[in-house]
């Protein structure tokens, strides 16, 4: 008889096909000697060699799954205690290794999750604290004077320079109250922008109406240079009250008889907006920081303010794909750039 060796690694993928194929093999390297052996010997060695393989393959089967199990119960382990995977091989065009892949990502997709909701958290616990510690001053000298105005007899003078003073603090909070509800609203993304083509010099004469009488209040020149029929797609009331509240700033913080230029000059792509002014100055290491939500310089503790406007600025002018820049010198003054897509 002749000497058989088979290898029975091949049967692994189509276990069927494979055993019938093992068959017919058989059979044909049996054909000369059927006639020695007889059919029914060689069938029944046939069944044998069957047996054998179908026990060899089921064998196989389940030490395969019982390997991709252990791997995947290690690597899930590994990651819920918070390790690194020691037996991942990313490389490997195998179902372990697939299987581990889609574990890592929906692990990364979770710890993303975590990462945003702690973060999430922070900023709600900083935004509460800000709140509390801006309506604090305020609420304290209203209670004050509404103290004094009850237990004193004051004069008819004296009564009224007190209600002027809880006006200012009551002005004050409500300026504060709308600044957080458009703060919120920004945040959300509750507010709807109608961008429209429109003029540019309508809407900057609105910004500049909204703090006209302060600027003249402190005797500062207010110029401006655009041309009246330069039209941009933008939001014009949105973008009249990012650009109010640079002006607000420049008002503040410039002293009395300043001066403060706009300047608009279209580009390729952009039309920009500088607003200029003659104030105290931004240190360069704060040109960011002046856009964060309640930030206040100590030089600017002694103005009134909570610190919203260019937050708010930088928001609006963002969300319709434009951006805002700072240039300044201590004691000189402030040059804000507004970009608006042309």
């Amino acid at each position: 008889m002749r000497e058989i060796k088979l290898n029975l690694k091949w049967m692994k993928p189509q276990p069927v096909l494979s055993l019938t194929a093992v068959v017919i093999l058989f059979m044909g390297i049996l054909w000369d000697e059927l006639p020695a052996m007889g059919i029914r010997t060689a069938l029944m060695v046939s069944g044998i060699l069957i047996l054998f393989c179908v026990s060899l393959w089921s064998l196989g089967q389940r030490r395969q799954q019982a390997g991709f199990a252990n791997e995947i119960c290690e690597m899930a382990d590994a990651l819920m205690e918070g390790r690194t995977p020691g037996n991942y091989r990313p490389y490997e065009d195998s179902q372990v290794s697939k299987v581990q892949g889609k574990l890592l990502q929906y692990y990364d997709r979770m710890l993303e999750g975590r990462r945003q909701s702690d973060q999430d958290r922070q900023t709600i616990q900083e935004l509460v604290s800000d709140i509390s510690h801006q309506v604090k001053t305020p609420v304290a000298n209203l209670l004050m004077f509404a103290d004094i105005l009850q237990k004193h007899e004051l004069a008819d003078e004296k009564r009224a320079e007190f209600l002027s003073m809880m006006r200012v603090q009551i002005d004050k909070l409500d300026f504060l109250m709308q600044s957080l509800v458009k703060m919120s609203r920004l945040e959300t993304g509750t507010f709807v922008l109608h961008m429209e083509q429109g003029s540019l010099y309508n809407t900057i004469a609105q910004a500049v109406n909204g703090i006209w009488a302060k600027a003249a209040d402190k005797n500062i020149q207010i110029e401006a240079e655009c041309d009246s029929s330069l039209c941009v797609k933008h939001d014009a009331k949105w973008t009249a009250e990012a650009l109010e509240n640079i002006l607000d700033n420049a008002v503040k913080y410039t002293p009395e008889g300043g001066n403060i230029q706009i300047l608009v000059r279209p580009w390729q792509f952009y039309t920009r907006i500088d607003i200029k002014d003659t104030g105290i100055g931004i240190a360069k290491e704060h040109y960011h920081d002046v856009f964060k939500r309640f930030y206040r310089a100590q030089e600017a503790a002694a103005f009134q303010g909570v610190g919203l406007g260019l937050y708010l600025a930088r928001g609006i002018i963002t969300r319709q794909n434009g951006y805002i820049s700072v240039n300044s010198e201590i004691g000189k003054g402030t040059v804000f750039s507004v970009y608006l897509l042309s």
